[in-house]
């Protein structure tokens, strides 16, 4: 599959996404850069907007946004990937960082320490517990729908298959394999969305009806 029918597939996956509003796309408010860099997006209402310059210059908001911004933007990254025209962001990264274990051993005054990273690791115990960061990904990702979730194991797929990519390949085949293939399969779909976003509508409106009418 080209590059070109695989920007199709996201094209119709992420089509209907809906923009959450700029008050609702900070997901971090760790120090001043997430504010600034998610900060950079607001009044952006359509994904498309964005060009790849612009993404490089602000690589850094995908670790910032919430989920639902996440979600909105993230196609605009995978876009640009493809088109081999991002230099900075790494939405690969995004996507697979969870699934698989990083080890890297430093000398230090002549004692070898080594540094995890990854699936196994938790984040931070004092703030969050015993959470992951295999935990962790899986919460963030699962705001994607079947048809987002498919389209993104294509898109890896894709990235998986190119020859200047290899280093790419053991993390989406970790990610592939213990998330995205399942989430592709299984994730609720568009249709599922919406139908619970009009019982919701149409309940509060139920609730309104009868208040306004009551005696």
């Amino acid at each position: 599959m080209g590059g070109a029918e695989v920007i199709e597939i996201i094209e119709r996956a992420f089509g209907q996404v809906p923009h959450p509003g700029d008050a609702f796309l900070l997901g971090s408010h760790d120090g001043g850069e997430p504010i600034e860099e998610v900060g950079a997006f607001h009044g952006l209402s359509d994904w498309h907007t964005p060009t790849p310059e612009f993404l490089d210059a602000h690589y850094t908001v995908l670790s910032f946004l919430s989920e639902s911004g996440f979600r909105y933007f993230l196609p605009a990254f995978l876009v640009a990937d493809i088109r081999d025209a991002l230099q900075t962001a790494d939405p690969v990264f995004h996507l697979t960082h969870g699934f698989v274990d990083i080890a890297i051993t430093h000398e230090i005054g002549g004692r070898a320490f080594t540094r995890r990273s990854g699936r196994s690791q938790f984040i931070n115990p004092r703030r969050y517990g015993a959470t992951t960061f295999f935990d962790y990904a899986r919460c963030r990702l699962s705001v994607f729908s079947r048809e987002e979730s498919a389209a993104i194991v294509t898109y890896l797929e894709f990235i998986r298959g190119l020859e200047a990519r290899a280093t790419d390949r053991e993390p989406i085949d970790r990610a592939l394999e213990q998330f995205w293939r399942a989430r592709a399969a299984s994730a609720p779909t568009a249709v599922d969305l919406r139908r619970y976003l009009d019982e919701q509508a149409e309940y509060v409106d139920a609730l309104i009806r009868q208040q306004r009418d009551a005696p």
